[in-house]
């Protein structure tokens, strides 16, 4: 469902959008919020409990202090992007969105760090100390583009703009960072062999390695959301894999 001007100026008892100061739109089934760029004026706005996805709209509402989301669809962590430019914003709740994740943490870390001047995130106060952690332990993003949108699960588009924010095409692992590289010790994975595909033509070759590598590049900054139990079940799954792999090999060679 789209807000509307009727409805808008109907719930806010005001006669112009540009005059909107505060605007009460809870559990009210929207899609669409592109009626915002016309509300300069507007300080707060909830529209918890809706479907929005883009929070593209609410960047051109310069006078924001406060704007409640929770339970809507928003994607990705990227859409924060479009609150960097809002100075007056201090309250933000997101909580029981798809971009959230599996890790609260890094959640909290990532939105503090592109929003560093918030002061309630989520119903709980924002301190100082968190804002310094954010800024070594949170995520940098980017706005994804329109083809990264209709690719892949949308929970994974802000960690990939980490790795990928300019739009090149990832690095191989060989040559990736420390920590990630210290994962794949701490599992026992040995670096991809580059001469595994000698019967493909180098076009297929370099298009299979391409994949492999977007997906383990993908997969090693996934594993920083997990605690040791989850690392631990990761790590006896890599290991069974192995040995089955293992034994494959033998029985083809012994063929």
């Amino acid at each position: 469902m789209k807000l509307t001007r009727k409805m808008v100026l109907s719930r806010a008892k005001a006669a112009e959008l540009h005059s909107v100061r505060k605007l009460n739109c809870w559990g009210s089934r929207l899609t669409d919020i592109s009626i915002c760029r016309e509300m300069p004026s507007l300080e707060v706005i909830t529209l918890s409990v809706n479907s929005i996805s883009s929070l593209e709209p609410v960047s051109r509402c310069r006078q924001l202090r406060e704007l409640y989301l929770r339970k809507n669809r928003v994607p990705s962590l990227a859409e924060l992007v479009h609150l960097k430019g809002l100075p007056r914003l201090r309250v933000l709740w997101l909580a029981e969105n798809p971009c959230c994740g599996a890790c609260p943490r890094l959640y909290r870390m990532t939105v503090l760090r592109n929003l560093p001047h918030l002061q309630r995130l989520d119903n709980q106060a924002v301190t100082e100390e968190e804002v310094s952690r954010a800024l070594v332990e949170g995520e940098e993003v980017t706005a994804p583009s329109r083809e990264d949108l209709g690719n892949g699960p949308p929970a994974l588009s802000y960690v990939l703009s980490a790795v990928d924010a300019t739009g090149e095409t990832p690095r191989d692992p060989l040559s990736l960072g420390q920590e990630e590289a210290s994962v794949q010790g701490q599992l026992g994975l040995k670096p991809p062999s580059r001469d595994r595909f000698p019967s493909f033509s180098q076009r297929e070759a370099a298009s299979s390695r391409k994949n492999r590598n977007n997906i383990l590049t993908a997969i090693l900054l996934l594993l920083r959301e997990l605690d040791s139990e989850g690392l631990e079940a990761v790590h006896q799954t890599v290991v069974s894999r192995l040995q089955a792999l293992q034994k494959q090999e033998l029985q083809e060679d012994v063929e």
